[in-house]
């Protein structure tokens, strides 16, 4: 997993207390640690680090309205709320579900970039980019063309693992993440012809219309919560033709929730009305999972849709 974000309060004292409390939390003593984050935040009133990290104290030990009061004093302190206290608000039903904070997203995979593979190949057996390249190739020989792409866009590339997947299938390669460090290491591979930090929707309207035979999204989506407009983005991007492939984390209701992972997951029917009302036509919609957790497979989706 990423480091742990830490936003000095600015005051030594409450600073050293936190890291004490930190320590004591990864212990298990959650009574101690929150008590030396009550007092850093009495010295430091503002201390968004301090804040959030006793919601998840509060959270842990049962006490959820305490542990709401204390996610809304993170994001107060933090504009960007880049702890991500709106997830937790959005998971424990506290707020309706919405967007996750850009700057959540940026600095979680900031501080994740040096290690993201490592961690993702290593620990949690990632296979979303093997499982798109599979659904890819299956579409296209049940529809009995090429599945060659002369230009492709990679949405939330990270540090590559999509286009190394696809690599011998493209010519060239355009990546889109939100994370400056994630887009280091994705320069590194050499794979990419254009590399953009930029917010996935964003930066699909800057491109013109039927420029792209593929889109790729592999776990990029379970970052948001509405499809509706990267979709349609999508689509207008797509040439006449064209495929989109994504995977998503899934759960048995319908809709939308925020999972135990604290990333969206999205209920099949969803998933099925989204990609129809964007005008692109579904292709394959099945169960797959794109990764471990704790020694346990996700519940996912993969998903390719075509722009007819």
């Amino acid at each position: 997993m990423p480091a742990r974000l830490f936003l000095s309060s600015g005051n030594l004292i409450a600073d050293r207390r936190f890291e004490f409390a930190r320590d004591l939390q990864l212990k298990g003593d959650l009574p101690a640690a929150a008590d030396l984050l009550e007092q850093a935040i009495e010295i430091a009133p503002n201390f968004a680090s301090a804040w959030f990290t006793l919601g998840e104290i509060r959270q842990q030990l049962g006490h959820s309205e305490a542990a709401i009061a204390a996610f809304r004093q993170a994001r107060a302190a933090d504009l960007e709320d880049r702890h991500g206290a709106a997830v937790w608000l959005m998971r424990l039903g506290a707020e309706r579900l919405g967007e996750m904070p850009k700057g959540y997203v940026q600095a979680l995979f900031d501080q994740y970039a040096p290690r993201f593979e490592a961690a993702l190949l290593g620990d949690l057996n990632y296979r979303a980019p093997q499982l798109l390249f599979k659904a890819v190739l299956s579409v296209r020989i049940a529809d009995k063309k090429p599945a060659f792409f002369k230009c492709a866009i990679d949405l939330g590339c990270g540090t590559g693992l999509g286009a190394s997947a696809f690599a011998k299938e493209v010519d060239h390669f355009i990546g889109i993440d939100l994370s400056p460090k994630m887009l280091d290491q994705a320069r590194a591979t050499g794979l990419y012809d254009s590399l953009e930090a930029k917010d996935m929707v964003d930066a699909l309207r800057e491109r013109s219309e039927a420029s792209a035979e593929l889109v790729l999204a592999a776990d990029a989506f379970v970052y948001l919560s509405d499809l509706s407009p990267v979709l349609s983005q999508v689509r207008r991007v797509l040439t006449p033709g064209g495929l989109i492939a994504f995977t998503l984390e899934t759960h048995s209701g319908d809709g939308v929730v925020v999972g135990e992972g604290l990333r969206y997951a999205h209920g099949g029917e969803y998933v099925r009305k989204a990609v129809e009302s964007s005008g692109l036509k579904l292709a394959k919609l099945e169960q797959a999972s794109p990764r471990s957790e704790d020694n346990e497979p996700v519940r996912g989706l993969v998903v390719v849709a075509t722009k007819t």
